[in-house]
């Protein structure tokens, strides 16, 4: 197996802004402008500190003779004066004819007696010089700055355009800690299909001898959060071989092509370093369906026909394997599953009770647990759930358990967690009316009631009147244990027992006493009635028919592909089931309705009420004839 570097997890150095560099390089230049021009108009202004006073010549020569004069220094017509140190004057300033000597001027014979030392100096002015020098080199700083700028600007330019199709996996491979099979909990079955891919990775030359090909590719499919990714994670893990992870949108661009370059490039690097695996998440992002919209420049369709072209252009020795992952099966494109590309379709499932046990022990092992925390029951209660939902409730307890100040996570820490996960937080600053309350209490025992009565119903596990999530109250139905399918009637009880709360409102306080409660509970229950009528053919007269299947148009609008006169069955077959639910609701209303009563009142003293404790208040309750499906 050769050699490869993981560069997974380190960082480049960062590039500086062009413009920013800029600016700063001519700032560094004006600085240093102004550094040179203070230095030197701050020496000449340093030496012009002393006030000098201005004289005439006649009276210089007079104070020269009176011998008060140290010294005459001439710059160009100026005469600078310097007195002694024992004269009691400041330096003089005068002036001299253009052109003439001070001999010429009357101080010669003052020169021959020694009474004055003349010194003459070049006139030069230093702050002049300087700013014509800037005037010079300041354009030529500002004009190298934009130079460096411009080469700068094409060199990033020329690296982004050179990495632009790159492509942006990450490689794992030769971490410390690799996952394995035995860190994914369930999933049985997919782990079982997955270690001939992890098999024929350790020993190609055991498949090659009796004729067998490597997969070209594996693709997971499952629900969100059933852990696709680990497995994937896991099989690269188990066969010690390179693991190059990118994600769907990041083939996607703006420009077209880049797409197909960054493919290209993928997969010369999983060559390189083959064996190894490729892992595209979430694949359903650049491998959709083609249509009718369809076109040859389009981005996407350009990435997808890469992709395409690189997984059937594998040679057989390549040692390249293509993984996949996408909740959306029914989305991809067909030339893409067909045999040769995606040879091997592994169902990642949500996981079955026992599987649930699994993976919660998993993400409570390293957490300080009590000794009444049942997690068998919590994988009861927990039906549905997917892998990443049983983490988080992990987590919630852990979270609850510091908030409540425990030392180790209890029972009702994970059962508040397990209700924050599945209908949301209590919302216990939500402050209700008395009216509020009673309605409250009468439409989730209105609930509670239909659903105990109903044979195929599931049995209630907690009713409670305190809001949760968006919900005013909430009334938990948990099945006893995990099932696959349901037939109409265990379905026609959810309709009914979903109706139970707007019916009891309207027994109790009248029709116009219904509120907006229910409004959650009625869409539920029409979408529950669609999908068995249009989904399921469990219709009364379009029984064991389907119409759940719709084409794509020209211009890209979905559309029903069965007539105007069947879409009308089909309203009226959901409009009786509706109909069925609450005229049966209301039968086990009116049958128990002291019960009802009981319940409630026990509701706005509690708020709220355990299995046990449902169960014990309507003990005694009937099932009528009319809310009767079957004997």
């Amino acid at each position: 197996m050769p050699e490869y570097k993981n560069t997974a997890g380190k960082k480049k150095p960062q590039k500086n802004n062009n413009i920013t560099n800029a600016i700063r390089v001519l700032f560094f230049w004006v600085i240093v402008a102004v550094f040179v021009v203070a230095v030197f108009g701050g020496f000449n202004l340093n030496n012009s500190k002393v006030t000098e006073e201005e004289k005439t010549l006649t009276e210089v020569l007079t104070l020269v003779n009176e011998g008060s004069i140290e010294k005459i220094v001439v710059k160009g017509d100026e005469l600078h004066v310097v007195p002694k140190e024992n004269a009691d004057m400041n330096p003089i300033v005068s002036r001299k004819e253009s052109g003439s000597s001070l001999q010429e001027q009357g101080f010669a014979d003052a020169v021959k007696e020694g009474k004055v030392n003349i010194e003459v100096q070049e006139n030069v002015d230093m702050l002049g010089i300087i700013l014509d020098a800037a005037l010079i080199i300041v354009p030529v700083v500002l004009l190298g700055a934009f130079l460096i700028y411009m080469v700068r600007q094409a060199q990033n330019m020329n690296n982004q355009n050179i990495g632009f199709g790159k492509a942006k996996a990450r490689l794992y491979g030769n971490e410390k800690k690799k996952v394995l099979f035995s860190d994914v909990a369930g999933n049985e079955s997919a782990k079982q299909d997955l270690a001939e891919v992890v098999d024929f990775l350790k020993n190609p030359k055991k498949y090659e001898r009796l004729g067998a090909k490597i997969p070209r590719g594996v693709l997971l499919a499952g629900e969100p959060g059933t852990g696709k990714t680990l497995m994937a994670r896991a099989v690269a893990g188990e066969a010690g071989v390179p693991f190059f992870s990118i994600s769907g949108s990041e083939f996607a661009e703006m420009f077209v092509g880049v797409g197909a370059s960054r493919v290209r490039d993928l997969f010369g690097k999983a060559k390189k370093n083959a064996p190894s695996i490729i892992f595209i998440d979430e694949i359903d992002a650049v491998a959709h369906k083609r249509d009718a919209r369809g076109g040859a420049g389009r981005e996407d369709e350009q990435t997808l026909n890469q992709i395409l072209v690189e997984m059937d252009g594998f040679d057989n020795d390549t040692g390249v394997i293509v993984m996949a992952a996408t909740n959306r099966v029914d989305m991809l494109d067909k030339a893409l599953l067909r045999p040769g590309r995606f040879d091997r379709h592994v169902n990642v499932a949500l996981p079955e009770r026992k599987d649930r046990v699994d993976i919660l022990n998993v993400h409570f092992k390293n957490k300080p647990v009590a000794d009444d925390v049942n997690l068998d029951a919590l994988a009861a209660k927990t039906a549905g759930s997917s892998g990443a939902d049983l983490a988080n409730i992990a987590n919630e307890a852990a979270i609850t358990a510091a908030r409540e100040n425990h030392k180790v996570i209890t029972n009702a820490d994970v059962t508040e967690a397990f209700e924050r996960v599945a209908i949301g937080p209590e919302r216990k600053s939500k402050v209700m009316n008395d009216q509020e309350r009673k309605i409250t209490a009468y439409h989730e025992a209105g609930h509670a009631i239909v659903g105990h009565v109903l044979p195929d119903s599931d049995p209630v596990h907690k009713v409670t009147i305190i809001p949760r999530g968006h919900a005013g109250g909430v009334t938990w139905f948990l099945p006893p244990e995990d099932r696959s399918y349901k037939n109409i009637y265990e379905l026609k009880d959810v309709l009914a027992r979903a109706m139970g709360g707007r019916v009891a409102e309207r027994m109790i306080f009248g029709e116009d006493g219904i509120t907006t409660g229910a409004s959650s509970d009625l869409q539920h229950v029409a979408e529950l009635a669609r999908e068995m009528v249009a989904e399921e053919g469990m219709g009364a007269k379009l029984r064991d028919q389907v119409f759940n299947t719709e084409e794509v148009n020209f211009f890209g609008d979905r559309a029903k592909i069965y007539s105007e006169k069947t879409s009308e069955i089909i309203d009226a077959e959901i409009e009786a089931l509706n109909k069925e639910a609450g005229t049966r609701a209301e039968a086990v209303l009116k049958a128990n309705r002291k019960y009802l009563d009981a319940l409630a009142k026990e509701l706005l003293e509690k708020e709220t009420l355990e299995e046990t404790e449902v169960a014990e208040i309507l003990k005694g309750t009937t099932l009528p004839t009319a809310a009767k499906l079957h004997d």
